[in-house]
């Protein structure tokens, strides 16, 4: 019998973060996709923090654009201002499960376009 959806993503997502960890040097961006939102953290999985946050929720992001594509790029964006002001520069990618394609790709983007390196 074939995996759903979600647990196909569960098990990718497993098998991405055996090899990605999150540290004080270079923190992870992990991100979780829902059918209408998109949510980004950093995170410092040595110390069980959450460095900086972002989603399409926050009234800025949600007033600013119209299509999803444009929320998640905004949430790229956002992000990398809040971890430039947090001292953060470079970080490690945590697609979540999720293909590297629309709304993830996007954010990703507009995260390198706010001057993260990946």
């Amino acid at each position: 019998m074939a995996f759903s959806k979600e647990k196909r993503r569960q098990k990718i997502k497993k098998r991405i973060r055996r090899d990605i960890t999150g540290t004080e040097s270079r923190p992870r961006l992990s991100v979780f996709r829902s059918n209408k939102e998109i949510y980004a953290q950093i995170i410092d999985d040595v110390a069980g923090n959450t460095l900086v946050a972002a989603s399409s929720r926050d009234k800025e992001i949600s007033d600013a654009a119209e299509s999803k594509m444009e929320q998640a790029t905004l949430v790229g964006k956002t992000i990398a201002e809040k971890a430039k002001k947090a001292g953060i520069d470079t970080i490690s990618f945590d697609r979540g499960g999720y293909l590297y394609h629309g709304r993830v790709k996007s954010l990703a983007e507009g995260a390198r376009e706010g001057g993260l390196k990946f």
